[in-house]
């Protein structure tokens, strides 16, 4: 017992890390999206660390059944990893920043949408919501999905879905997951305690062959079958399971840093718009393209390109000609935000995109704009000030940015209170007698990027809990709402008259018709918000990962 004692006051490095925001903001997307068990553990592993299984059920006092089904759950949404320790027991740990990415769910399903239409938003939904599938099970899935959406008579080929679900893989949006090595069973050796999987990189986006031939089934809605039809159904589907799928064992999941790169991609394209125009985005867009499968996520820039294969890899409607494309990228390469970077003169010139550049200047935009909001265009102006000059005394300050003595300090003690500004000392004396120190002001990018970060963890949390009581405040009206929908659906199914139907309709009072239309609002403003949070944290999350230091 002393043992498992010592196991659970050894508190993980990770766990330390980890705000109170960010474990709220986890617990409430676990509760959300697998219910009261798997939130309970996923907290418990979040917030003490690393820990094996006999002391989870000890500590959350689940049954050993409910513990072990509630991992699986964590493990297959690559929510909790395991690793097999010396001694020869399993640990588990919490992805404290895996799970805060449910919150961009969303996100991937609509890029995947604009990407590779409604076909590849299926295929992304269905990984997401599942962790991990074979091919033949999505593909499957999303021709059914797809053809319950047609018009009677249509069907979706699966052979249309197998094509984007290729398309995904070569772009990297979908990747296999890691598989048990095969390796022969002696039986002298006992199997380990967890196995280890292993993935070889370059079979990573390899799709296996299949010649998956069929349509999508519609779902009966009616009980319209005769028992004997049903068992011999039943029957027919038994058979057909018991023979395994051609690519049985071969998982796929989501590449979460694969979305990740394109939003940054989009981020930098749109800044270049702002910044300069049309064309100059566009020639960006070209060159993130063309480095897209060559250049690691964490990368600092993208791979040198030749003034020449950048020219030849515009997009066809771009009518540039050679002298136009090397005055835009000479410009790009002089702007001072340095997004373009030359990088030799060989090929008619090398550039790269300074991807680690741009996204500090994505990130100080936002700490400039949010300043803005919350104190005015003054203090939004020092603090570009701030920004320009690194370190000003408040005399310089006041002088520089043109704002009187009186307005100016206020200004500067209301950022530095907030944390958006910082103070630096410089003793002239080793006393640090204040008549003889220079104070310095100053903006930290990475310290105050950390610190919105942080209360943008809290308003998620906040934006989710609201929603979670409006929901529950209404909750009796939107059962009575379902359950009319319900009816009116079997009815119209059943062909009833239009009177008969209206009267089903009038079961709702204008009153909680209104009622209902002012919850549906709310909860799409709370929806909206959360998505516009989640983009802000994106850019702040990307920036500091871009200033830690790699071995």
């Amino acid at each position: 017992m002393g043992l498992g004692r010592a196991w659970h006051h050894r508190l993980h490095p990770s766990a330390v890390r980890m705000t109170q925001a960010e474990i709220k903001l986890c617990s409430l997307l676990l509760q959300e999206h697998f219910g009261e068990i798997v939130e309970k553990i996923g907290t418990y592993l979040i917030r003490t660390g690393t820990q094996p299984l006999r002391i989870i059920v000890n500590d959350t006092g689940l049954l050993l059944d409910q513990v072990k089904k509630a991992l699986c759950v964590l493990i297959q949404h690559n929510l909790v990893t395991y690793q097999v320790q010396k001694r020869g027991f399993v640990e588990y740990e919490a992805q404290c920043k895996r799970v805060l990415r449910i919150l961009r769910y969303p996100r991937y399903i609509y890029t995947a949408k604009t990407l590779y239409n409604d076909t590849g938003e299926l295929i992304v939904e269905e990984l997401l919501l599942n962790g991990k599938m074979t091919m033949s099970a999505v593909v499957r899935k999303v021709a059914d999905r797809l053809t319950e959406t047609m018009e009677d008579g249509k069907t979706m080929d699966y052979a249309d879905v197998s094509n984007t679900f290729v398309r995904l893989a070569d772009t990297h949006f979908v990747q296999r997951c890691p598989q048990v090595p095969e390796t022969p069973e002696t039986p002298e050796a006992p199997p380990p305690p967890a196995p280890t999987l292993v993935i070889n990189e370059k079979d990573m986006y390899i799709v296996p062959r299949l010649n998956l031939v069929g349509k999508g089934k519609r779902r009966r809605s009616c009980d319209e079958d005769e028992n004997g039809e049903r068992k011999a159904k039943k029957q027919k589907q038994d058979g057909e399971s018991s023979e395994p799928p051609p690519d049985d064992g071969i998982y796929w999941q989501v590449n979460i840093d694969r979305f990740h790169q394109h939003f940054r991609d989009q981020g930098i394209v749109s800044a270049v718009a702002n910044r300069m125009d049309q064309t100059s985005s566009e020639i960006v867009r070209t060159m993130l393209r063309m480095s897209e499968v060559t250049t690691t996520s964490s990368a600092p820039h993208t791979q040198p390109l030749s003034s020449n294969e950048i020219f030849r890899s515009l997009p066809a409607g771009y009518n540039i000609g050679k002298q136009v494309l090397d005055q835009y990228l000479t410009l790009l390469a002089d702007d001072p935000l340095e997004f373009v970077g030359k990088s030799g003169d060989s090929g008619g010139g090398m550039y790269t995109v300074n991807l680690h550049k741009a996204l500090a200047s994505l990130a100080t935009a936002t700490l400039e704009s949010i300043v803005e909001e919350r104190f005015g265009s003054r203090c939004a102006r020092i603090f570009r000030l701030l920004l320009r000059k690194k370190h000003l005394e408040q005399k310089q300050v006041e002088d520089f940015a043109m704002i009187p003595a009186k307005e100016a300090k206020d200004m500067l003690y209301k950022m530095l209170s907030e944390n958006f500004v910082s103070l630096q000392e410089i003793p002239k004396t080793p006393d640090h007698a204040p008549s003889r120190t220079f104070y310095l002001y100053t903006v930290n990018v990475p310290a105050s990027a950390r610190m919105l970060l942080h209360r943008c963890y809290k308003s998620v949390a906040n934006l989710m809990e609201r929603r979670q009581y409006e929901t529950k405040e209404n909750k009796r009206l939107l059962e009575k709402s379902q359950r009319v929908e319900a009816i009116l659906a079997s009815m119209q199914a059943t062909g009833a008259e239009e009177t008969q139907l209206q009267e089903i309709e009038e079961m709702i009072t204008a009153p909680e018709r209104q009622q209902l239309e002012t919850l549906k609002r709310n909860v799409n403003k709370i929806d909206a918000s959360e998505t516009q949070v989640d983009e802000t944290i994106f850019v702040l999350e990307s920036f500091i990962e871009s200033t830690v230091k790699r071995p």
